[in-house]
């Protein structure tokens, strides 16, 4: 009995064996058939390539001819860029506008262009391109989270990471903002720097809300001061004391230091009002600091510069683009070629 019960488990894992050697050897057959399907591929891509070699060089050389001398008839283009700094949440208006700005030039909408950068016709029509961008880095993010993050309560502060913050960080939200113009006169963006600056200037909204800040930074920084002289005036009488307790004649002989509860109790308490002095300085110096920053509506922290730099990057030069543009389309083109071909090859097989 033992003997048919151990042959037929012989049986059984031979035939396990059997299936796992089936199956590997059909997984082996699979990638094989894989490597070999993208080898006939390749080869059939490089067979390709190389009948039709001498029609891609021809587009290729009609394409660098045709470039070349679209290149050399073309005005050449100058490209200039400005950093600004703009406040009180003026930053979607000086997008908007921008984007105005652009959507003008694109349109050929000259003179409505040069009334808003108040520039000739002719000036406004040298423009091609105006766009703004935001200009920022890891550091400026980083100093941005710091300041949101310390103007929410504590049960927010603590469920908000860094990283969910970056994910949700608007572009818009960034301190500088660089303003870039490509102009076919080189002198043009220059002259609608101040137009540009303006139009958000002279907006009732950014000016009340400019007025608003600088009465509150007035106030604080008065009351700001006005503690300090306090703080000084009593931190003076502190040491009056401090004198007045050192001096208490011990005996008529003369006098000693006195080391008495109350000389302590004034050494903590003007030490106290030592840091206290120290606090109101620096929100002194932060306010100071936040009177120069928000002198204006828009702080230009880099000018246009008076004459911009020739757009010179070889690979958008039409010399570049055409050829790569020509060979491509000659590729396509042939590929269709192909495809008809084998549709027709195929409806005859099947009639």
């Amino acid at each position: 009995m033992s003997n048919k019960e151990n042959t037929s488990e012989e049986i059984d894992l031979g035939q396990l064996f059997r299936l796992i050697g089936d199956a590997f050897n059909k997984l082996f057959r699979l990638i094989g058939n894989i490597f070999k399907g993208v080898f006939h591929l390749t080869i059939q891509f490089l067979q390709f390539l190389r009948i039709n070699f001498l029609k891609f060089v021809i587009a290729g050389a009609v394409g660098v001819a045709i470039g070349w001398y679209w290149d050399s008839v073309s005005e050449p283009v100058y490209r200039s860029s400005m950093i600004v700094e703009p406040n009180f949440n003026s930053t979607q208006q000086l997008y908007n506008n921008i984007e105005f700005y652009n959507e003008l030039a694109k349109e050929e909408a000259y003179q409505t262009l040069a009334s808003s950068l108040k520039i000739s016709d002719k000036e406004a029509e040298t423009i091609t391109e105006i766009e703004i961008e935001s200009f920022t880095d890891d550091n400026q993010k980083l100093k941005h989270f710091s300041d949101f993050v310390s103007a929410l309560d504590s049960v927010s502060r603590a469920n908000l990471s860094y990283e969910t913050y970056l994910v949700n960080f608007n572009n818009i939200n960034a301190r500088f903002h660089k303003i870039e113009l490509k102009s076919k006169n080189s002198k043009v963006a220059k002259k609608c720097q101040k137009a540009i600056v303006r139009s958000i200037e002279n907006n009732d909204y950014f000016n009340i809300q400019k007025k608003t800040h600088e009465l509150n930074l007035k106030i604080s920084d008065s009351v700001a001061r006005k503690q300090l002289v306090e703080v000084d005036s009593l931190r003076l009488f502190y040491q009056k004391l401090k004198l007045l307790e050192i001096k208490k004649p011990e005996n008529s002989g003369g006098t000693s230091i006195n080391l008495s509860s109350e000389n302590q109790n004034l050494d903590r308490s003007e030490i106290a009002l030592l840091n206290e002095a120290k606090t109101l300085n620096t929100e002194i110096i932060k306010l100071n600091q936040e009177k120069a920053d928000s002198e204006n509506i828009i702080n230009v922290i880099s000018n246009f510069p008076d004459k911009g730099a020739l757009v010179n990057d070889f690979f958008l030069k039409k010399k570049v683009l055409l050829p790569i543009g020509l060979v491509f389309l000659t590729f396509l083109f042939l590929i269709l070629l192909l495809v008809n071909k084998y549709l027709k090859n195929y409806n005859s097989g099947n009639d």
